[in-house]
């Protein structure tokens, strides 16, 4: 369940395991494989600032990716980027994603819905490229043109490694934005 105010950070490696799931699920996505892969990261240090615990999220995270290769990507984290929802669907059940992505939805017209199509083109072209991920990216205000344009960069740019970065710098960037709006 989403917070609407978070935690004194420095008590947050204290709180139950309820209060960390739900400020998980806020900060990043709702996913089991966050929850496994980051409660640990919270529990055993304090924490000064948000961004601080985020940032040592984010060192774990890319820890996983270490052992990523296009061959054989992490399950966990391959679980933990699908836990973002697809740019412009239709459907989102996450209220900040809902919220974040509002912008993408169009506005019903001939060329919103040539956009919309040529977004979930974009999506299943980005997800045959790199096998298991989803393109995530900190939308911050931008439109549909834009983040278009950067799937493109990222599909030519046909690095895996980079991709896997991106994506968990993305996820972070989110969470800290998220974290500022609700501090």
């Amino acid at each position: 369940m989403p917070v609407n105010k978070l935690p004194p950070i420095l008590e947050f490696h204290t709180c139950s395991d309820l209060t960390q799931t739900d400020v998980l699920d806020t900060l990043f996505e709702p996913s089991p494989a966050i929850h496994a892969t980051l409660i640990p990261v919270i529990r055993t240090a304090v924490y000064s600032t948000w961004s601080d615990l985020i940032d040592a999220c984010q060192i774990r995270l890319l820890s996983l990716a270490t052992s990523t290769s296009t061959s054989s990507p992490d399950p966990t984290l391959l679980s933990v980027l699908g836990s973002h929802p697809r740019l412009g669907e239709k459907r989102i059940t996450s209220e900040q994603s809902a919220a974040e992505q509002a912008n993408l939805q169009g506005d019903g017209s001939k060329d919103s819905s040539a956009e919309a199509e040529e977004l979930a083109r974009l999506n299943q072209e980005y997800e045959a490229a790199f096998p298991g991920l989803r393109y995530v990216v900190f939308v911050n205000g931008r439109g549909r043109r834009e983040i278009m344009d950067d799937m493109r960069a990222r599909i030519a740019r046909a690095d895996y490694t980079k991709e896997v970065d991106a994506a968990l710098q993305a996820m972070c960037d989110i969470a800290k934005d998220r974290a500022s709006k609700l501090e």
